[in-house]
């Protein structure tokens, strides 16, 4: 499959579900259509996976805190939901250990913890045995030594890239029959006597307007899905999303840092993470409520004041400054509209919004979810629309590791690939990873390195524009071979990177140089620098 022609005109389509919104929800949702034999069209107004979900903490866990609000339920869902992906996408969500560490202030005593665990243990479908000694070990040695620290180990899980389960998940929709387009904005949602009839949209790419009929609308825009009622003339009393901003800051490395993720308090005794992520830390998030536009979320002073500080709480012999943070980010959860409960507090469960009330039959909003409950959203959602949709009993087992010895020996002597070349390629494609290294072996310039510090090759790139619906030069570098989230990306990445993808793929001047600006704006909105922020 190719996608140089997939932006054929749609007015006057018919479709049984169109789906609004190119997130891990969106994604989840046309997967599940497309599985019960519904032809589906999902739009997203800018890239798959470009909003809410690539400015996640990118955990893919049980929700250890949920149990301080009694949802059992939902740390149920979620854990079942962790190992499902641990066993169907082990390429991108691996198992990540975590120590919680709490300052000998906390609210939350050690005997309360012991049990949450053991109650969090008790309730995962997989029972495991931590190996956390070393980093148990580094941890102690790097906190406050001026205070007493209780540290407890459990496990969970991390998707560093969600952008790239969001596309396995849509190419198996296309493959299935659904139509996918990025860039392609829903104007409004069309009714007749109170019922969906279709949706208005227009393709960003072109500019040109189409209506498409269907049956049912899934409004899955996150923390657009007000705007998205509103364009329709709903008549909606109060907002479906109370906005909470969370923002996280990227920091380097410490010296002899344990390599699991550290689950711990902030100032104010809020949780927070510092998370190992793309040869760097992240450290977040916040939870500040925040109704202005979601595509213009960024990190407030105060926050990154809040982050720092907490950091340097935790790790005072780091000694890091804010001239050391190398970026920050923030983006909009989608959680309920409420009113009288501090944001930390709103729950992490999903609703399902049917606006039959609202003179909209047959249209659906979902108001929350996370990375690791989407695909039980996603079964919900289709039961909703009246089909019968059994939980699944198993799964399959796919293998972190999906290129076996002797491809690898191959790779290496016939096609001159490095191992960690071959590494990185079969972790970010996974089942697809044999064609990407055909794209590869096509052409000799294809095996240059994106930019000279990372291990991914143009080829990848060239496959992404051709198969994966990749139209810009940030939709490959930030999403699809996400290079460009690495510690040493600069400017002169940028152009290396842009000279190399663009003589693959053939850009004429004026084209490189709308690739470059588009991409150096939306790198900029995306990973702010520190500068933006003193």
């Amino acid at each position: 499959m190719t996608t140089g022609n997939l932006r054929q005109n749609l007015d006057g389509k018919r479709f049984d579900v169109v789906i609004i919104g190119g997130g891990i929800n969106g994604a989840a949702i046309a997967r599940e259509c497309v599985r019960a034999h519904k032809s589906v069209l999902l739009v997203e107004q800018n890239d798959f996976g470009s909003g809410t979900t690539s400015r996640s903490t990118r955990i893919i866990h049980g929700g250890l805190r949920y149990l301080e609000y009694g949802e059992l339920g939902l740390v149920r869902e979620s854990l079942h939901e962790r190992e499902r992906l641990l066993g169907e996408n082990g390429n991108l969500v691996r198992p990540l250990n975590f120590l919680l560490a709490l300052p000998e202030e906390s609210q939350r005593s050690a005997l309360t913890v012991r049990f949450g665990l053991w109650l969090y243990r008790r309730i995962a479908p997989r029972k495991t045995v931590l190996n956390h000694h070393e980093d148990r070990r580094r941890l102690e040695t790097l906190l406050d030594r001026g205070q007493r620290w209780s540290v407890f180990a459990y496990e969970d899980a991390q998707c560093e890239y969600p952008e790239r389960l969001i596309i396995e998940w849509l190419l198996e929709a296309a493959t299935l029959g659904a139509i996918l387009r990025n860039y392609t904005e829903a104007l409004a949602v069309e009714r007749s006597d109170g019922v969906v009839t279709g949706v208005r949209l227009r393709d960003r790419v072109s500019g040109e307007e189409s209506s498409v009929a269907c049956d049912w609308v899934i409004n899955a825009s996150g923390p657009w899905a007000d705007a998205v009622c509103h364009r329709s003339n709903l008549r909606i009393d109060e907002p479906l999303v109370g906005g909470v901003r969370g923002s996280h800051i990227l920091l380097p490395t410490m010296a002899r840092a344990p390599k699991a993720a550290v689950y711990t308090e902030g100032i104010d005794g809020r949780p927070m993470f510092v998370i190992p992520w793309a040869g760097q830390l992240m450290v977040g998030t916040t939870e500040v409520r925040d109704t202005g536009d979601p595509g213009q979320a960024a990190p407030s002073n105060d926050e990154i004041t809040y982050l720092t500080t907490s950091f340097q709480r935790l790790f005072p012999g780091a000694n890091y400054k804010s001239a050391d943070i190398r970026a920050a980010f923030a983006g909009i959860r989608p959680l309920p509209h409420v009113t009288e409960r501090t944001p930390n507090s709103v729950t992490r469960r999903h609703f399902l919004i049917e606006h039959s009330d609202e003179g909209a039959r047959r249209m659906i909003s979902i108001i929350g979810g996370k990375l690791t409950t989407a695909a039980s959203l996603a079964r919900e959602c289709v039961r909703a629309m009246g089909v019968k949709v059994a939980e699944p009993k198993g799964y399959a087992v796919i293998a972190g590791d999906v290129v076996d010895r002797a491809m690898d020996h191959e790779l290496m002597e016939y096609a001159h690939l490095s191992p960690d070349s071959i590494r990185a390629i079969a972790s970010l494609f996974g089942k697809a990873a044999p064609q990407v290294f055909s794209t590869i072996e096509a052409d000799e310039t294809f095996r240059q390195p994106i930019c000279p510090h990372t291990d991914h090759l143009v080829g990848e790139a060239v496959y992404a524009a051709r198969n994966e619906y990749a139209i810009t030069l940030a939709d490959i570098l930030l999403r699809r071979v996400p290079a460009a989230l690495g510690p040493c990306w600069s400017g002169e990445c940028t152009q290396i990177a842009a000279e190399r993808i663009g003589g693959a793929l053939r850009w004429s001047p004026d084209m490189f140089v709308k690739h470059v600006e588009d991409f150096e704006r939306e790198y900029g909105r995306f990973l702010r620098t520190v500068g933006g922020f003193e």
